[in-house]
């Protein structure tokens, strides 16, 4: 509770201890959550993602530049690999942001995913929350280096922009259909290499044989991002997509797609927690020998019973090294 306070006051020590917290013993954050929540909600969460090596740290670093200049209170997560031998982020994006380490007005956090899958780590959702109570009114979320199946970031953010570069190869493959539906802003990241606008033209052909979003047209953009050229168009798109979703009605729906995954998946933490690993490995067991099915197993599971009284089920073809056939 005390962390909480202190968050709400604007402290950046107790905001990445409570990060922290969230990271390593959930349980003991969760107090300071629920007085946090009340404060949520104004900030605009932008979510940036594309394939490694497109330069959204860069991009992202322009963009901090343009809205500190503004006067903006800025919260960036950036999400890295976890490294193999310390559990911790392989790269720390915070190196590649050094411009803007002693800005008390930006506050950045390298999070590693932890071997979850989708591009984000398992506590991106209560970091965006602690961020905005804080007190930062733009979030950025950069997700490790994405490629067709990372589209976490889609649930989590307000506006997605999704960065990619020339000379990738076939867009075609470099952009699948499941990353190409997430963005809401385009970016051609290093546009002074050649095929830059061939690129975007191929982006825009695949965009054409996607139905607009509640009549959102992605724009797709230009950019070098370590010059800074691009990089006021690209925070423009940005703002009139916020606009949109305010007016549209789709911002209260987006959000409510979020809680709702994060409802989800609280429940499911808390059951798995509630049953314990025995017991599911105990029915996981019964449903490998054929003794029961993964429905039953399930019921049983979620009920703290046992499974009921059904006719004996005749046990699965187990194949040659059982001696059946």
């Amino acid at each position: 509770m005390e962390l909480a306070q202190a968050v709400l006051r604007g402290s950046a020590l107790a905001a990445a201890r409570l990060i922290s917290l969230l990271e390593n013993r959930i349980d003991e954050a969760i107090p300071a959550l629920r007085v946090l929540h009340a404060h949520t909600g104004r900030a605009h969460v932008i979510g940036v993602t594309g394939p490694p090596g497109a330069g959204k740290s860069s991009l992202v670093n322009a963009l901090i530049r343009a809205l500190r200049g503004e006067g903006h209170h800025i919260g960036v997560i950036a999400i890295d690999p976890t490294s193999p031998f310390t559990g911790g982020a392989i790269l720390g994006d915070r190196i590649r942001m050094q411009d803007h380490s002693t800005d008390p007005g930006v506050f950045v956090r390298s999070m590693a995913t932890r071997g979850r899958l989708g591009g984000l780590a398992p506590a991106t959702a209560g970091a965006v929350e602690v961020l905005d109570a804080y007190g930062c009114d733009v979030i950025f979320v950069e997700t490790v280096g994405a490629g067709q199946a990372e589209v976490d970031i889609a649930g989590t953010a307000d506006t997605v922009v999704l960065v990619t570069v020339p000379a990738l190869g076939d867009a075609v493959q470099t952009l699948k259909a499941g990353i190409m539906e997430i963005g809401d802003v385009f970016v051609v990241n290093k546009a002074d290499r050649g095929e830059a606008e061939r690129t975007a033209t191929e982006i825009k052909t695949m965009l054409g044989l996607v139905p607009d979003r509640a009549g959102w047209r992605p724009p797709v953009l230009l950019a070098v991002a370590t010059q800074g050229r691009g990089v006021p168009d690209v925070l423009q798109a940005i703002r009139r997509h916020k606009i949109f979703l305010a007016d549209s009605g789709t911002l209260l729906r987006r959000r409510q797609t979020r809680y709702r995954r994060e409802i989800i998946e609280i429940v499911e933490e808390r059951l798995l927690a509630r049953a314990g690993g025995e017991r599911v490995d105990q029915l996981a067991l019964g449903v490998a020998r054929g003794e029961m099915d993964p429905y039953s197993a399930a019921d049983a599971l979620m009920t703290g019973g046992e499974v009921s009284d059904e006719p004996a089920r005749t046990p699965r073809h187990r194949g040659p090294d059982a001696g059946e056939r």
